[in-house]
């Protein structure tokens, strides 16, 4: 029997599966019918040998304390188990596009786009962290976008992952706990000690990428991709892009600072050196910006139909 076939029988009570969004190292995701609550939702499957390497324990526990985040900008999580060896989360599906794909079809963002979006993602994780939820795997696929607002996804997958393997940037099994183009130093390093400020580099590597169209280090290989995050300073980010004002340039690469204790020390700190830059024309150098007016009057933020794919 495949393997949707066996999931589809191990789900049957409580849900339907329809048809793959999409799969990656970890996980693979299914769009699927909530049958007590006749919605659509999102699946995410972790690989099979993945969840016998990880047990249902310490997945679960992991995954119930990310539950428990209630926020504008986090995907909540509406269910998790076991079923038939493998392990699986359940999330909204979220009608809108990953981050990721956003970057894969304009490159660089507006200034203004990407600064507001970041204070977005850097608002969630001030309700993780001050939960004491570290992500340990922020990047553009992890964030969903629905309407003109940004929804970061899997909180507690990294770090099951992460405590079951030792610390280990690879497991047994090749699988990557994180992503080498978005790892903090210490991440890098396999330092045992990770905590909440490697998120804010993380945050930093994606505004950085945002911003200029890439992220500040790239490789032919991952190992050479994660030697540079631990060695080489980044080029400043208006190197890349000229329009990049002081004040922005100056919080992204506070972010990408190589020690911890050089970078923002909380995601609170953070959000509030954002906060005055994420104005129609905070980000800009005086050359690139506009009246006001020109923009239209401010919008509400829109209820965001919770119902879209997450990769």
């Amino acid at each position: 029997m495949s393997v949707p076939d066996r999931l589809a029988a191990a789900l049957a009570d409580r849900y339907r599966l329809e048809r793959e969004l999409g799969q990656g190292g970890m996980a693979t995701v299914y769009l699927a019918r909530d049958l007590k609550h006749d919605r659509e939702v999102a699946i995410k499957v972790l690989r099979e040998e993945l969840s016998a390497s990880l047990g249902s324990g310490r997945f679960l526990r992991e995954i119930r304390i990310a539950a428990q985040l209630q926020h504008p900008h986090i995907l909540p999580l509406l269910d998790s188990g076991e079923a038939d060896g493998f392990l699986f989360f359940v999330m909204p599906y979220v009608k809108g596009q990953s981050l990721r794909d956003r970057l894969a079809r304009e490159g660089e963002l507006p200034v203004h786009d990407a600064v507001r979006l970041i204070s977005e993602v850097v608002d969630a994780l001030v309700e993780a962290h001050a939960h004491g939820v570290v992500h340990r795997d922020i990047k553009p696929d992890n964030v969903m976008l629905s309407g003109r607002h940004a929804l970061v996804t899997d909180f507690g997958v990294a770090k099951a992952i992460s405590e079951a393997t030792g610390g280990n940037m690879v497991t047994t099994l090749g699988v990557a706990v994180g992503t080498p183009t978005y790892m903090s130093p210490e991440q890098a390093a396999a330092d045992p000690h990770v905590d909440h400020r490697s998120d804010i580099y993380s945050v930093g590597v994606m505004a950085y990428e945002m911003l200029s169209g890439r992220p500040p280090f790239t490789g032919t290989t991952p190992q050479q991709v994660l030697a540079a995050h631990v060695m080489e300073a980044p080029d400043p980010v208006s190197k890349r892009r000229a329009a990049i004002s002081p004040a922005v340039e100056a919080v992204v690469m506070r972010c990408l600072a190589k020690r911890p204790a050089d970078r923002f020390q909380t995601a609170a700190e953070l959000h509030a050196a954002l906060e005055p830059l994420a104005t129609p024309s905070g980000g800009l150098t005086p050359t690139e910006t506009r009246p006001v007016a020109a923009l239209g009057a401010p919008r509400r933020w829109p209820k965001y139909a919770l119902a879209g794919a997450v990769v």
